[in-house]
């Protein structure tokens, strides 16, 4: 019954947290998480470009912040095979000039709006090259595995967490549409246009997404759940990248200057990482052949 915290890691993390807000942060929520090592610190939110600022920011203190207390802080996505990753979930809502939400309706069974829902099949329409700017390392896909409370398939739900895209639960005016699939190793100012843009394809195109799911597909056979019509998203860097450069507006809103480069530079970090024997590679294999 032993109530003395064994994190080592609360004391960094309170510096963190303290030094933040005294560079203007409102710290929302801060605990530690499932895996060994591995905390939380959540902020409000701002518009998208300062959202993006305050992520930049924020990495630095924590990083700096860690050092001082003889740790290391790092944002990578699956540090350690056997626990659960690390992401860098994303709330987006919209709201008009007076600062209504536009994704609340009370009248709708689910409390969305025809927007919401028009932005949410935007996201779905074109989450598969999003990955490759959301996740961009070789490491991000060894996150995005079933068994870790992480998305693997391509659906959204209210009530189901490990879903691509949740609709927590919210009064009206905080109603907003959660991204659990990006993480920190991301570029945010990317990351977040992406996103942004795509959903908005969504509401200029009028695009319906499809039924939400309610069920969890977690320990469910993959053939399985590809016979419901769920579709896996991309299982590696390699198969981002192929998406991304099949996907004409994603490409766009990154701009095409940008978009060959970051193609280009990918492919050529996955085919580096391709030439690479790992450790797995020695254990499994050198005294059996």
């Amino acid at each position: 019954m032993d109530i003395i915290p064994l994190d080592t890691g609360e004391n960094a993390r309170r510096d963190m947290i303290l030094t933040l807000e005294d560079m203007n942060f409102d710290i929302e929520s801060s605990y530690h998480e499932k895996a060994p090592g591995q905390h939380e610190i959540d902020f409000d939110y701002d518009d998208a470009i300062h959202t993006a600022d305050n992520i930049m920011t924020f990495k630095m203190v924590v990083k700096i912040i860690a050092r001082r207390h003889g740790k290391h802080a790092t944002f990578l996505p699956k540090p350690n095979a056997n626990v659960n990753g690390s992401g860098m979930h994303l709330n987006l809502s919209i709201s008009d000039k007076d600062g209504r939400n536009l994704f609340a309706d009370e009248s709708d069974e689910n409390g969305l709006s025809t927007l919401a829902y028009q932005f949410i099949a935007g996201i779905m329409e074109h989450a598969k090259a999003i990955t490759a700017i959301t996740n961009p390392l070789v490491n991000s896909y060894k996150r995005l595995v079933p068994g870790f409370d992480a998305p693997v398939y391509l659906v959204w739900s209210m009530n189901n967490p490990a879903s691509l895209l949740h609709v927590p639960p919210a009064e009206p005016e905080n109603k907003r549409i959660e991204l659990r699939f990006p993480d920190a190793t991301s570029n945010p100012y990317l990351a977040l246009a992406v996103c942004l843009a795509a959903g908005l394809d969504g509401i200029k195109r009028g695009l319906t997404p499809p039924p939400k799911t309610s069920q969890s597909l977690m320990g469910i056979p993959r053939e399985e759940v590809e016979a419901m019509g769920y579709e896996h998203i991309p299982e590696n860097l390699g198969q981002a990248i192929d998406e991304l450069e099949k996907d004409e507006f994603i490409k766009g809103v990154l701009g095409r200057n940008i978009a060959n480069q970051f193609i280009r530079q990918k492919k050529q970090e996955w085919r580096t990482y391709l030439r690479q024997v790992t450790n797995w590679e020695i254990d499994e294999y050198l005294y059996r052949y």
